[in-house]
């Protein structure tokens, strides 16, 4: 020992400090090894919690702070920053906010709208779609996006659902205005994005714009009295029928924009959205997201693979939305040098499958993918805080104090929830699909769709559990695991997903039966290997002495429907097969698929090559299988 241990020797520790290293050690260890996603479970409660108690404390205080509310202080605080970047045009948040003021100012001396009149919007992806949107918000209008690629019959039906005083239309959605224009209702104003119109009786916005006034209008106009107020119409095709008009009300506008936060992204970041600005991702997640952070976001008009990489680059870009195909299209695209080299380090979204998940992590590098749950009406949202590849998200003890769901036991062949011998639902297993559904209470409403009370009434499941209660049915089946960990299974119903989008086979039969030669048509989705969701199909049987027409049938559907609603499969059946009450039967269908080799009866195959329909012989099916065909 050195001489200055003797001078000055070292203290002794406690006898009880390494029995406490041990026991910190051994806790650790155990928690690792049993609880191992504790700490990140705590971090996302805890963000969902101070979120939640910010806006609570506002509320107490006579204060509802709503995201327009949020972007009109941004401007004013960093009025200079770039908010939209639109093919290489910068549009400020100052920029943003003045335009959007002189919209406002438009429709107040010439829209006669009063607060709380609804205006519906029919805009592709461009720097007008918000403006027009916060210029209406700011005169306390309820704004119905509207879905561009729906067409005539049906688009007529989500005008009238909505019940607007006036119709926005984009300059290069004329031609779908053309369509309508006939049958829509008298009592309905028209606004085109335009200086001059030749329809008769619409009225044009961009001279106006020019030569409104960019000061604001009276704050009372956007001030909201209660956050559970309807804000904004965004239409889903739900489990049936033709689209609904989901009702958004400002807090579940605020649940979304905090989405991008709550994975961790920040005003530093610049967002890139391809996805369609009716649909609430790009919306409600992403520019309502940027407004949250104070960010930038990257607006592109349509999402293309073979630009996707050279924009992000271009821009700098550090955080991308997705849905599970546009993932797969990045990696069906061929390989380049360089594909790592590039900022993006989120990619939010959801419908990812594992395959591709690898996939684009392996090719793009180390991206950290952020899936979520979550439908446009629903009262439930998960997300995947952990990074666990191929799961929605995570459950636990303290997530569903504050967000009550289950998985309860669900009959395919009567398509409804088993109920036991005394009339309750009963949950499924873990590791078993079962039905998600959401308790509806005063912290998690669910606020359904404008028009039919039917249709929302067909969405809530009563008497579930005990008498009394009350839960929402997301028409998904979910598979919960022994981690808690939750993995989207298959959706329920009359819709499947098809390119990122849900079909209502009933929307695309209705179209299909408008033909003189067809008595029935069954639609319903088949898996194609190597493909997100399933791909439509449709069974016929044609009126008596007449012949399948494929020519009518392919001109029907590519006018009636939007491109990822038409059926890819047509199978020509002598009788329709029906269930035992009266409903048709899809399960063999689906089993059977589009195998000629195995199906005696006539297939055929939309070629978009050839613009037709062509008969579907077991080379053409084989070229499909290997991906040679592309669909």
């Amino acid at each position: 020992m050195s001489r200055w241990g003797h001078l000055y020797p070292l203290p002794m520790l406690p006898s009880w400090v390494p029995g406490a290293a041990a026991s910190v050690v051994s806790l650790h260890l155990i928690q690792k090894l049993l609880f191992p996603y504790f700490w990140a479970d705590l971090r996302y409660l805890l963000k969902v919690m101070v979120y939640g108690v910010t806006v609570e404390v506002y509320r107490l205080q006579g204060r509802i702070v709503t995201v327009l509310d949020k972007f009109v202080k941004l401007a004013e605080k960093q009025p200079h920053k770039p908010f939209l970047i639109y093919e290489g045009t910068v549009h400020t948040y100052r920029d943003v906010d003045r335009r959007s003021n002189r919209i406002a100012q438009v429709f107040l001396h010439h829209g006669a709208l009063k607060k709380g009149d609804t205006v519906a919007l029919l805009m592709g992806n461009e720097p007008d779609f918000i403006h027009v949107w916060f210029g209406l918000a700011k005169l306390g209008c309820v704004v119905a996006f509207l879905n561009f690629n729906v067409r005539s019959r049906s688009l007529l039906h989500c005008i009238s659902s909505c019940e607007p005083k006036i119709l926005v239309v984009g300059a290069d959605l004329l031609g779908t205005l053309e369509e309508i224009l006939p049958n829509l209702q008298k009592d309905v104003s028209v606004w085109i994005m335009a200086k001059d119109s030749t329809f008769p009786s619409v009225h044009t916005l961009l001279d106006k714009i020019e030569a409104a006034s960019e000061d604001p209008v009276p704050f009372n106009r956007r001030s909201a009295n209660n956050l559970k107020s309807t804000v904004l119409y965004i239409f889903t095709s739900g489990t049936t029928g033709l689209p609904k008009a989901a009702v958004i009300s400002h807090m579940q506008v605020l649940k979304g924009a905090a989405g991008l936060w709550a994975f961790g992204a920040t005003a530093e970041d610049i967002v890139y959205i391809t996805l369609p600005l009716y649909h609430s991702a790009a919306s409600l997640l992403g520019i309502g997201g940027c407004i949250e952070l104070g960010a930038t976001c990257v607006l592109k008009k349509k999402f293309s693979a073979s630009q996707f990489w050279s924009d992000c680059k271009k821009y700098n870009v550090t955080v991308i939305q997705y849905i599970g195909e546009l993932c797969r299209y990045l990696c069906s695209q061929p390989v380049k040098e360089g594909e790592k080299n590039h900022k993006v380090r989120l990619a939010v979204g959801n419908g990812v499958r594992i395959d591709v998940w690898r996939e684009f992590l392996d090719r793009f590098g180390a991206v950290k993918i952020c899936e979520f749950y979550g439908a446009t009406e629903g009262n439930i949202c998960f997300m995947n805080h952990t990074g666990k590849i191929g799961s929605v998200g995570r459950t636990n003890f303290f997530y569903k104090l504050f967000f009550p769901f289950d998985l309860i036991k669900y009959d395919f062949q009567k398509d409804e929830p088993i109920r036991n011998k005394h009339g309750w639902c009963e949950k499924v297993k873990k590791g078993e699909a079962g039905l998600l559904i959401s308790k509806v209470n005063a912290k998690n409403p669910f606020f359904g769709y404008a028009g039919s009370k039917r249709h929302t009434e067909k969405k809530l499941l009563c008497e579930v559990f005990k008498k009394g209660d009350l839960y929402f049915n997301t028409g998904d089946l979910m598979v919960q695991d022994h981690e808690n960990f939750l993995y989207f299974w298959d959706r329920i119903g009359d819709t499947f997903r098809w390119k990122g989008e849900n079909v209502a086979t009933t929307e695309v039969a209705d179209v299909i039966v408008m033909l003189d030669f067809i008595q029935e048509a069954n639609v319903y989705g088949v898996s194609v290997p190597d493909h997100e969701g399933k791909a439509g199909m449709a069974s016929l049987i044609l009126k008596p002495n007449t012949s399948l027409d494929l020519e009518q049938m392919y001109k029907q559907v590519v006018t009636y429907l939007p491109s990822y609603a038409c059926p890819l499969f047509l199978r020509v059946q002598e009788k329709m097969e029906m269930t035992g009450t009266f409903k048709q039967q899809k399960f063999r269908l689906v089993d059977e698929g589009f195998n000629p080799s195995t199906i005696a009866d006539p297939l055929y195959f939309l070629d978009n090559s050839k613009k037709a329909y062509v008969l579907l012989t077991k080379e053409v099916h084989e070229m499909i299988l290997s991906g040679k065909m592309k669909l």
